[in-house]
């Protein structure tokens, strides 16, 4: 079995820094991407929670695309919300991109590490080719 690493050039964090994981890695089909938060190079995106919902999942799903995926094989998402009260206007913007095919999900309140709101990750699966090798 291979691994397929994602990001591992240098993605960037709060304040420019270099994080030390990948993006997403991939393996046997099944891709697993790192938790996302609101951030367009390096800086948080300021709003509410919907308004960091939108980027945190935008951000997820450029990651699904540029390997291959789409919202589609999405198996299970995690998600993880700094207020509880927030959860049903994260619900509505989680609709928006998984409506037609809603993977599994586990939603948690916590403090997040970054200054952030919401923060999503997810397990995608696509069958691969078989090889004639």
């Amino acid at each position: 079995m291979s691994i397929k690493r994602y990001g591992v050039e240098g993605g960037k964090g709060t304040g420019g820094q270099n994080m030390p994981f990948a993006r997403a890695a991939q393996a046997d089909g099944w891709l697993y991407v790192s938790g996302q938060v609101p951030m367009i190079d390096g800086e948080l995106v300021t709003g509410n929670v919907t308004v960091q919902a939108h980027q945190a999942i935008r951000n997820m799903v450029a990651i699904l695309e540029e390997a291959g995926y789409t919202t589609d094989d999405v198996v299970r998402c995690g998600v993880w919300l700094e207020d509880a009260r927030d959860f049903a206007a994260f619900n509505k913007v989680f609709r928006e991109y998984f409506s037609a095919n809603p993977p599994a999900r586990a939603c948690v309140q916590c403090s997040m590490v970054v200054d952030c709101k919401v923060e999503i990750d997810c397990v995608a699966y696509r069958a691969q080719a078989k090889s004639n090798l």
